[in-house]
């Protein structure tokens, strides 16, 4: 089976990993800094934070935003759960903006007309690995002075603008290191952000709220030993072991990402003049980092269903996903959020989406052949 996604792992990884199991710290060692370092220089950033997830990462940046009861998130209705239940964990409402129906990205617009009294961050999911417009956000942020946050679990090595995503001026930048990502920990998250004082809160949140710095606790230590719990946080630390897989993925970060552009370019050259399939689309002033590669199809056109038409394609060795179902289509959220009236661009975005396999080890060949089963199984389904 060719999956939508994988990690790629080397004997680099593999003896990195094994470097930190003969050495006397797994976890709270000097492996979580460096990797911290590493990222931030890659990125252009000032601060990083690493964790234990993207979902985490979120909840840490939401926390220390202080954002609670009351208040409000505008967000995509296309993305992963976490990006919307993350805001629930503070006791925070979100509301859905819509999207580009072609891209699947949030559409400033809607967001603007989302705007309220209550509004206390803007969270915009770079899909796919495809910027959202950050020049337009970035407006609507800062003429009604609130935070914009770029869940960009997708996008590690993307640019906007020429610059990595990451290294702009959002408040914040979530990154995942889930195995189908660009890189991986195994499991793990980090938060970008050019505020140090959001970074050191950050920071003890992900550590049980504690602080150890002696200039910055409430009561003079007694000694050495002393800390204070200073406010209720998670246990939410990556390990040295994941940050040393981290570092040597880091590392090949570069050609990762370039090998999935080619890969997406194939995909666009096999795909042109096929008729009722519609490659994910681009724009002139940013870069995908092709997490997926996810065609719009137009089923009705080839008298099908999406749910045949990945059975047939999973019979064939091939593996496809779906990303994403709108949130406000699951039970949570549609508990959480209530009738959210109509969203056209996401409907359409979601009833026409597949996601074709896409990962550095893919070959030629292999796309050559994905392309070819889809012709087969949409050519039988018309």
């Amino acid at each position: 089976m060719l999956p939508y996604g994988r990690q790629t792992i080397d004997d680099a990884d593999i003896a990195a990993v094994v470097e930190v199991l003969r050495s006397p710290l797994l976890t709270c060692g000097p492996l979580v800094a460096r990797f911290e370092q590493a990222l931030a220089a890659k990125l252009g950033a000032k601060h990083a934070s690493v964790c234990s997830s993207g979902t985490a990462a979120l909840h840490l940046v939401y926390a220390a935003l202080d954002l609670g009861a009351g208040d409000e998130i505008i967000t995509t209705p296309v993305t992963f759960s976490a990006t919307a239940a993350a805001a629930y964990y503070v006791g925070a409402k979100v509301r859905f903006a819509d999207v580009d129906p072609s891209s699947g990205n949030i559409d400033p617009a809607s967001v603007a007309s989302l705007i309220g009294p209550k509004t206390k961050a803007i969270v915009a999911v770079h899909l796919g690995g495809m910027p959202v417009d950050l020049e337009a956000l970035h407006d609507l942020a800062d003429r009604h002075g609130i935070p914009l946050v770029e869940d960009a679990c997708h996008a590690l090595g993307a640019t906007y603008h020429g610059t990595p995503i990451g290294g702009g001026r959002s408040i914040a930048t979530v990154f995942s290191f889930h195995p189908v990502k660009h890189i991986t920990t195994g499991e793990g998250g980090a938060i970008v952000t050019p505020s140090a004082t959001l970074k050191r809160r950050i920071d003890r949140l992900r550590q049980h709220g504690v602080e150890r710095d002696p200039s910055h606790m409430q009561q003079p230590p007694a000694g050495s030993w002393a800390y204070e719990v200073q406010e209720l946080g998670w246990n939410y630390r990556l390990s040295d072991l994941s940050c040393a897989l981290g570092l040597a993925q880091l590392a090949k970060l570069d050609p990762f990402v370039a090998r999935r552009r080619e890969l997406a370019a194939l995909y666009r050259t096999a795909l042109a003049g096929f008729t009722g399939v519609t490659a994910p689309a681009e724009s002139n002033d940013r870069e995908s980092a092709y997490h997926l590669f996810a065609v719009a199809i137009d089923f009705a056109h080839f008298n099908t269903t999406r749910a045949r038409v990945t059975e047939q394609l999973a019979a064939s060795g091939i593996g496809t996903q779906v990303h994403y179902i709108p949130l406000y289509e699951h039970p949570l959220h549609k508990q959480r959020c209530g009738d959210v009236g109509p969203h056209p661009g996401a409907d359409h975005y979601y009833a026409r989406t597949l996601s074709l396999p896409l990962f550095p080890a893919m070959t030629d060949a292999d796309v050559g052949e994905v392309v070819a089963q889809l012709h087969r199984v949409l050519g039988d389904s018309k």
